[in-house]
């Protein structure tokens, strides 16, 4: 029993180290295009426009939209980095060596989890860095921002997981970071409060999760939020136990990934 836990925990760092390194060696591509991209929301949506727009909930308008923009890059890079890895494997056939190995298939998605979270996380603090040079950021309640962005990192990491499972080709892993993350992101409250909104399209709103998740972190570093703090934890948690044990029955049964 001790030997197969020394085992598995040797696989663990194995596949985290090679996931970390996957992302570090190509950080042209990985880690300084959201960080330019970010810069540029910084200069045109928080300075240009945002001084037109004034406040927004007591505060100036970018350093309202900072946390929503930190939150964005978490997201994306999180959800990218697990689909296209665990695609890649799938595709170079080297998924059968890892599931007839005798490591668990808790160490495996552990493993490619980890390496998203580590790509979302290391974006999302190199943004941080960026924004401090267009404003001053001061962390409300550290404990909420840093359960929120684990969170939404490891929420999103095995959402890229298993849309890497269905994938069948290059093209089926930019379906849903286009026409599904995307128009969520934009409408999840990164740019405006809700309250902005049509006491209807409020509503509608909240079936957003990633309204929740935004919101939830800049109470975080603001202390405001256009939900509760409360509910978003907790649907995060849930969703976070769902995605996992979609996940591992998935790995488990083999489904899209045997031949």
């Amino acid at each position: 029993m001790k030997a197969e836990v020394s085992a598995n925990l040797v696989a663990l760092q194995t596949i985290v180290h090679r996931e970390v390194r996957r992302f570090m060696r190509i950080w042209p591509q990985t880690l300084l295009p959201p960080g330019i991209t970010m810069v540029l929301y910084f200069v045109i949506f928080g300075q240009l426009i945002g001084n037109r727009i004034g406040e927004m909930d007591g505060f100036a308008y970018i350093d309202y939209i900072v946390p929503g923009l930190i939150m964005m890059t978490v997201i994306t890079n999180s959800y990218s980095n697990v689909v296209a890895s665990f695609f890649s494997t799938k595709f170079q056939r080297s998924i059968e060596e890892l599931l007839v190995s005798p490591m668990s298939p808790h160490v495996i998605l552990v493993g490619f989890v980890t390496g998203g979270v580590c790509r979302g996380l290391s974006v999302g603090l190199i943004v941080t860095l960026l924004s401090l040079f267009f404003t001053d950021l001061s962390v409300h309640h550290v404990g909420v921002t840093v359960l929120v962005v684990l969170m939404t990192a490891t929420i999103f990491s095995l959402g890229g997981f298993i849309n890497a499972v269905f994938a069948r080709n290059f093209d089926d892993i930019s379906i849903v970071p286009t026409f599904v993350l995307t128009p969520l992101t934009y409408l999840g409250g990164v740019f405006f409060s809700i309250n902005l909104l049509s006491p209807a399209w409020q509503t509608l709103s909240l079936v957003n999760p990633i309204l929740h998740m935004v919101n939830a972190f800049r109470y975080g570093i603001l202390g405001v939020s256009d939900i509760s703090i409360g509910v978003a934890l907790v649907l995060m948690l849930v969703a976070t136990v769902l995605l996992y044990g979609v996940s591992i029955h998935l790995l488990k049964s083999g489904r899209g990934m045997r031949q």
